[in-house]
Parts: structure tokens; C-alpha cells; sequence
């Protein structure tokens, strides 16, 4: 589980670190930067998919000059905070729930007897040329264990081959042959990154058909009839999904059918009591996100997090309390992660106390272009105000950011 990100010169943050839940609800005003934190995490899945620099920052295109990766948001000059040379990117991740794992493959390799790791920290630096002439180059990427292990690459350690780290993935493979821990604990790193998606369910794609075997849910909803036919192939998930379906939408459901056409594409119906049959042609948008929600939490094929941008969006406001019990009960049980942005009042007053703890807000002080990010309970009162007032009050009156303009607008100048 990742269970930090700190964003170091990067946008339009001089040194903010957002920690980490189960489900991680960010709120914020528009131009705060949320979306920058969006793009973080982005950076992070493009070193997991194996880019290079370039192509992280830059976009790809595939075969055909099809679009594979959108670049990051914003101008060269604007990916690092205005003015600075670099920008760095510090990822924390909690081994704990894998090291019954790593301990049996340490014991194949015969390293049996070393500690064995339970946190890993990733750290990638990142040289900005002023004159845009060079563009980005790494200046330094290193991977930091618990119980005393460091990896590191920079600019004044080449590589054996003699290649240079400025243009490599920035996930490189440091010392692989020299400790038979790195190796796993790279892995590790490389597959929290890649197990990152941004959901951002489409209605008209959710609506098209899909082949047999794609059953890999789409960041816009794709292939949603294929991966509710695959949870459904067990009886138990099936009725657990049936059941969710109920409470999520006014649709009396009791079946989900999958109808081939003549090119053996699938289409998905609805059954409803008495026999009544709706297609994803005709369901509504919100009953269509509602599905793409279910199809990304109940699928055998999870990502280990999902970044969703205004999650409430489609939704309507008596239905916000299921969507959040949906999250919080299936990242408990499942181990998946959710982070959420979101302008609801509605779904701030509704949300347990779990998710008020690992709750942040990134507010953009006054009279300056930085934002801070702060977990919403660490604010002075926020706690009590919450029970006396409710957190969605305390939103549409712009009290966090207020509070944190009062008690935190010195410092963070200074700090810029």
C-alpha cells in the first residue's frame, strides 16, 4: 500500500507530502491543486509502465500514431514550481501485508537471514533546464529499505554499461546482480506504480459492447459488459453484486444477463422484476458510473489504487452515503485504495470517521501561488467542529482553507 506521496517543487507545491489511506477523500477549491496531485500520481504510473522521462513528460504515441500516454499537464516551465531547478517525487510503501511473501522468496534465493524489509521508500529527483534547451533530465533516483538498505543512481554513478541515467527509465536496475534483496524490493516498486488507475467513467463508452476476454476495465469505462460477465461467472460475487446494484440504484435488478451479437461481441442487459429487461443502451448515466464503480471493486483483475477525480459527479446526493459505504467496506476487506476528489458537502458530512482521519485538503494560501496540503483532522477544532457543525458545512463556508490561511499563511511564504 502506498502510503505517502511528498511533492517537492513539483507545480505549484514548495514541499507538501499527502498521506495515504485506504480511501483518501482530497478536497479543495477549484485551482487549489488537486489536479496536480492527479498528475503526481501519473508521473508515478508512467515510471511503473517503464517510460522513460521523455515520455512521461512528453506523451508517447503507439503503433499507428495512436496516443498510448497523455503528457503531464502544463508547459515545461510549469511542471517544476516557478523558478526552481528540480522537482522531486518521494513515495512511501508499507511492505507489511507482503512480507510473509518476500520472506518465502528470500528463503528460494538463499538470503534467508537478513531482516527483512517492511517499508520502502522510492525517491526520484529531476534536473529542470531554465533554458528549456535540455528539457528534464534524472538527476537522481534511489530506492531506501527499512533495516538499513539504500540503492541509489545519480548523475556521478554510471551504470555498467556506460549508459547514461539522464536517459533511462527512471526506475532503472541500479546494482541487480550485487544483493538479492533489490531485485524483489524493485518489483515491489515497479508494480505499486503500474497498479495505479484513474477512473473517470465515460457513459458512452460504458455503453458500447466488448469481446470475450477483455476483461480489463477501462480508465473511461471500457469493456464494462465483459468484466461484470467475469465477476459473475461466481454464483457468490454475482448475487453480492445484484444486491449492490439494488441499493445503488431504484432498479429492481435480479439479473445481469450478457448477450452475444453476431460478431460475438457482448452486450450487457438488466433484468428487473417481472421480467422487464434494460440495456446499458438505455440505463442512465449515474446507473452506468455505479456499475463502472462495482466492475473496478468486485473484478479478480483490481488495480491496487484508483485515483477518481470528483467522484460525486453523475450521483445523485441520496445516493452519496452507498457509494461511500461501497469504498470503505470493500477497500477494508480488499486492500485496494481509493483516492477521491471531491466539491460535495454532502459526502463530506456523510463519511465514517476512518475516512475523516486519512481526509486531506489542499488549499492555495492568499497573496501567493503555493498550496499546502493538510490532513483535514489535523486542522485546530476540525474534529469537534465536525460533530457539532457537519464537515460539509464547514466546506461551503470556506472555513479549512480560512483557518489554515490564518494559522499557516506566514510560514508557508517563508517557506517559498
Amino acid at each position: 500500500m502506498i502510503t505517502s506521496v511528498r511533492l517537492k517543487n513539483f507545480k505549484n507545491f514548495a514541499d507538501e507530502t499527502l498521506r495515504l489511506g485506504p480511501f483518501t477523500v482530497i478536497v479543495g477549491a477549484n485551482a487549489s491543486g488537486k489536479s496536480n496531485v492527479r498528475d503526481a500520481f501519473r508521473f508515478l504510473h508512467g515510471i511503473g509502465r517503464g517510460y522513460t522521462l521523455a515520455d512521461i513528460v512528453g506523451g508517447r504515441s503507439g503503433a499507428g500514431g495512436q496516443v498510448e500516454w497523455e503528457p503531464i499537464r502544463g508547459a515545461v516551465n510549469e511542471i517544476a514550481r516557478f523558478g526552481e531547478s528540480e522537482f522531486v517525487l518521494e513515495t512511501m510503501i508499507d511492505l507489511s501485508s507482503r512480507k510473509t511473501k518476500m520472506k518465502e522468496l528470500l528463503d528460494i534465493l538463499g538470503d534467508s537471514n537478513a531482516p527483512t524489509p517492511t517499508e520502502l521508500k522510492y525517491v526520484i529527483r529531476v534536473d529542470c533546464d531554465a533554458a528549456h534547451e535540455k528539457g528534464f533530465s534524472i538527476k537522481e533516483a534511489s530506492l531506501h529499505a527499512d533495516k538499513g538498505y539504500t540503492w541509489k543512481r545519480s548523475e556521478d554513478l554510471p551504470r555498467a554499461d556506460g549508459s547514461s541515467l539522464t536517459n533511462q527509465c527512471p526506475l532503472p536496475e541500479f546494482f541487480p546482480d550485487h544483493n538479492l534483496k533489490f531485485p524483489l524490493l524493485r518489483e515491489e516498486i515497479e508494480s505499486a506504480f503500474l497498479g495505479i488507475r484513474f477512473l473517470d467513467p465515460i457513459p458512452s463508452l460504458m455503453r458500447q459492447h466488448s469481446f470475450p476476454r477483455q476483461t480489463v476495465l477501462g480508465d473511461g469505462g471500457e469493456n464494462l459488459p465483459t468484466v461484470l460477465r467475469e465477476i459473475c461467472a461466481d454464483e457468490k460475487r454475482k448475487g453480492v453484486l445484484i444486491e449492490w446494484i439494488r441499493e445503488l440504484t431504484p432498479m429492481d435488478v435480479v439479473d445481469l444477463r450478457f448477450l452475444p451479437d453476431p460478431s460475438g461481441r457482448i452486450h450487457l442487459m438488466m433484468k428487473e422484476e417481472g421480467g422487464r429487461q434494460v440495456s446499458a443502451y438505455s440505463a442512465s448515466d449515474g446507473t452506468l458510473r455505479f456499475l463502472a464503480m462495482l466492475a473496478a471493486l468486485f473484478t479478480p483483475q483490481p488495480a491496487g489504487l484508483y485515483f477518481i477525480e470528483e467522484i460525486e459527479n453523475g450521483i445523485h446526493p441520496s445516493r452519496l452515503h452507498l457509494l461511500l459505504d461501497l469504498i470503505e467496506t470493500r477497500t477494508a476487506e480488499t486492500g485496494i485504495q481509493v483516492v477521491a476528489t471531491t466539491h460535495s458537502p454532502t459526502l463530506l458530512s456523510m463519511m465514517s470517521d476512518r475516512t475523516f482521519e486519512d481526509a486531506s485538503v489542499v488549499c492555495r494560501l492568499p497573496d501567493g501561488a503555493d498550496s499546502i496540503i493538510r490532513r483535514v483532522s489535523e486542522i485546530p477544532k476540525a474534529a469537534k467542529l465536525r460533530k457539532s457543525q457537519g464537515l460539509g458545512r464547514l466546506l461551503v463556508g470556506g472555513w479549512m482553507e480560512n483557518v489554515l490561511a490564518f494559522t499557516e499563511g506566514d510560514d508557508a511564504e517563508g517557506a517559498g
